[in-house]
């Protein structure tokens, strides 16, 4: 495992798709994560330390974990699997360590709420760097709330959906 930091937001240019990029501790490995605009809004929050009056969704799932005594240890991107990420949520529960599965944005998001490690498969960063080519090249970086709200602002609900 490679332990990584979350860098910022970018926007892929071609696509019109916001992209969160994940480098190394030394900053020797970049891993870019093509995401949908809510899942980057949760993550811009998060990195721009914005305080809603209310839990948002990654919010809630930390409030929840404390309240049942429980502490997220560490986030690991653990696979991938046909362009598909695979993350767990490590949790200490008492005396036990518990995995849950996650979508890597949502256990991204909630790293960076619970201030912990994040951590990346060394076959996952291998495979990524096989298949990336000149993907990063397309990359604006951007982390910017305002400017994340105009581009946000692009999407319709219906960009999001999970097609079956």
């Amino acid at each position: 495992m490679v332990k990584m930091t979350v860098y910022g937001l970018a926007l892929d240019e071609t696509a019109q798709v916001p992209v969160l990029i994940l480098k190394d501790v030394k900053e020797d490995t970049t891993l870019p994560i093509w995401v949908g605009a809510t899942e980057a809004m949760a993550i811009s929050l998060a990195l721009n330390k914005v305080a809603l009056p209310r839990p948002m969704t990654h919010d809630l799932m930390l409030n929840l974990v404390h309240q049942l005594g429980a502490e997220v240890l560490r986030v690991e991107l653990v696979r991938e699997e046909r362009g598909t990420y695979f993350a767990e949520i490590v949790l200490q529960v008492a005396e036990e360590e518990m995995r849950v599965d996650s979508r890597p944005s949502d256990a991204i998001s909630l790293s960076l709420r619970a201030k912990c490690d994040l951590w990346v498969s060394k076959q996952v960063l291998e495979t990524a760097l096989e298949h990336l080519g000149d993907a990063e090249s397309r990359l604006t970086p951007n982390t910017d709330r305002e400017s994340w709200e105009a581009i946000l602002q692009q999407y319709s609900g219906d960009d999001n959906k999970y097609k079956m």
